[in-house]
């Protein structure tokens, strides 16, 4: 039978793209709904509208309150969060809610992004732990109530390539024609596109026994910041000035943002985290258990980064 799909947070940074990938494979699916605010449909009115027009379902209700999930989830079987980093904590409610919801079968936990078990120290991590609170949460749920998949992306390319506020943990400025890279620049960093975010969601959707109850580890590509660099040269046709902040001088600036309660914070940690080698593995990636769907290159993300900041 198709998946009939409830997507919480259907407009976020990372809602946006999967809503619109699980929208282009409609024909696969049954319902399509989205829950959200009466303030998101208000200050969104025109993503909204352009939703409802595409078929999908627009379900109001409050993600903390019980009897609005429970009434969003009526004739769902598949729930793919969405949620953004202040709302992750909310999931073991709405996980627990599902459990409780028999025709509910599978959820996606909003847990793409940095594994937050790549290796023994990540339990430390600092950006980690409301991540870590709902997936020891999710163990205790038994796989008769409810299935579980966690899309495990690494960074998302389009926003690393960006610039960010606070340069000295990374940025990509197409119009200054400048870069501050992380490391020496040639540390590998496996990267999803946030498009190919939505698109292994299809894929996991479309094949359920190939990706229950399992963590799968994906990607687009995997590149160094030089060749990053050097695809941003190419596709400009300028030489582009660049300088270096390196691992020590990454983890200084880290500890001086958490200890200022700086909003880069948790952004100097991921970086710091993706330099030290933290989105690689010995094993090859999960993409083809779930066919393998066509990803995004270096050199796709790189056109978009240019396209959009040409634009703006």
């Amino acid at each position: 039978m198709p998946a009939n799909i409830l997507i919480i947070g259907a407009t976020g940074v990372i809602g946006t793209p999967i809503t619109a990938q699980v929208v282009s494979a409609k024909s696969s699916f049954g319902r399509i709904a989205i829950l959200t605010s009466k303030n998101t449909v208000s200050s969104k009115a025109e993503v909204i509208k352009s939703l409802k027009e595409k078929g999908v379902e627009v379900l109001l209700g409050d993600l903390e309150v019980e009897a609005d999930v429970k009434k969003a989830y009526e004739n769902i079987d598949t729930v793919v969060s969405c949620v953004g980093r202040g709302a992750i904590e909310k999931q073991i409610q709405l996980i627990k809610w599902a459990s409780e919801t028999p025709n509910v079968k599978h959820f996606f936990p909003s847990e793409y992004g940095t594994d937050i078990e790549h290796n023994p120290s990540s339990v430390n991590e600092k950006p980690h732990q409301l991540k870590l609170k709902v997936r020891a949460y999710a163990k205790t749920i038994p796989k008769d109530k409810l299935h579980l998949t966690y899309l495990v992306t690494g960074p998302y390319s389009d926003l690393y390539m960006g610039k960010t506020g606070k340069e000295e943990i990374g940025t990509f400025d197409v119009k200054a024609k400048r870069a501050v890279l992380l490391g020496d620049g040639n540390g590998p960093v496996s990267f999803t596109a946030m498009a190919d975010v939505g698109k292994l969601i299809v894929a996991c959707i479309q094949q359920p026994s190939a990706s229950e109850d399992k963590i799968l580890i994906v990607n687009s590509f995997t590149a160094t910041p030089n060749e990053i660099l050097a695809e941003f040269e190419k596709q400009t046709n300028a030489k582009w000035e660049v300088s270096y902040t390196s691992l020590e001088k990454l983890k200084e600036v880290e500890k001086q943002a958490w200890e200022a309660g700086a909003p880069y914070a948790t952004h100097a940690t991921l970086r710091r985290i993706w330099t030290e080698g933290g989105t690689l593995y010995s094993k090859p990636r999960d993409n083809g258990l779930v066919g393998e769907p066509p990803m995004e290159s270096l050199a796709d993300q790189v056109r978009q980064v240019i396209a959009a900041q040409t634009r703006s």
